[in-house]
């Protein structure tokens, strides 16, 4: 099994993902937001569903870290909840799993501990964990996780709010394990970005400030409004 470090660069790693509602949803449209991506150097991808990441595989050549955001009933969990998930997206062309390293009640009784030696040893991939507290970071690497992210930080009932990033986290993560930590979540300039490469992160991930144009056309009329009084 390659390690995180043999299959992505350090540097900027563009989220594409568009779920139903939104305006660019469709694997065709993520393939081509993944292209520009590419073009405007990024070094990987971090794509939803098999069917978008087979597209983002076939268009470009960047590693893609592969997610597959799943609802089941009794389970809060929906990033990657179980092995089945995680096959499917392996299967369609993801170099890396990523999943949601929460403590929470997984589907199927499944638990972290299971599916990320399962991924090694079924899938041969590494594993990044969507951690949202430096508590779950710690026990995601004690499992064997090979990357921890920051990427639920503030998304989850019982975890810090923040305006943008959360580097506080980053930094206790950085202190705390000795895998790579993958910066992710509220990203919105690049002054940020070079902000937690700079602390030692290894990568961050960037998404809706570069594919969602309706949050970022968001920001700019409530910015407007602001600056107009």
């Amino acid at each position: 099994m390659k390690s995180p470090q043999e299959i992505f660069p350090r540097g900027l790693i563009v989220s594409c993902q568009a779920l139903e509602h939104e305006p660019l949803h469709g694997s065709h449209i993520m393939a081509r937001m993944a292209l520009a991506a590419q073009q405007g150097g990024a070094v990987g991808i971090r794509a939803n569903t098999p069917e978008d990441i087979r597209a983002i595989r076939e268009t470009v050549s960047l590693p893609i870290i592969g997610i597959y955001k799943r609802e089941y009933e009794g389970s809060p969990v929906y990033i990657t909840p179980t092995f089945a998930e995680a096959k499917a997206i392996a299967e369609a062309g993801a170099q890396m799993i990523a999943l949601d390293a929460t403590q929470r009640l997984r589907p199927n009784g499944e638990t972290l501990e299971e599916l990320i030696r399962r991924i090694h040893e079924e899938l041969d991939l590494p594993v990044m964990a969507d951690c949202s507290t430096l508590d779950e970071a710690v026990k995601a690497a004690e499992l064997g996780a090979d990357v921890v992210s920051s990427t639920l930080a503030g998304y989850t009932p019982y975890s810090r709010k923040t305006d943008g990033p959360d580097f506080e986290l980053l930094q206790e993560m950085l202190a705390a394990v000795r895998v790579p930590v993958f910066a992710e979540g509220r990203f919105h300039t690049p002054e940020q970005v070079a902000k937690a490469l700079k602390m030692g992160c290894y990568a961050v991930v960037v998404g809706g400030a570069i594919t969602r144009p309706q949050e970022i056309t968001a920001r700019f009329t409530a910015g407007i409004r602001y600056l107009l009084g």
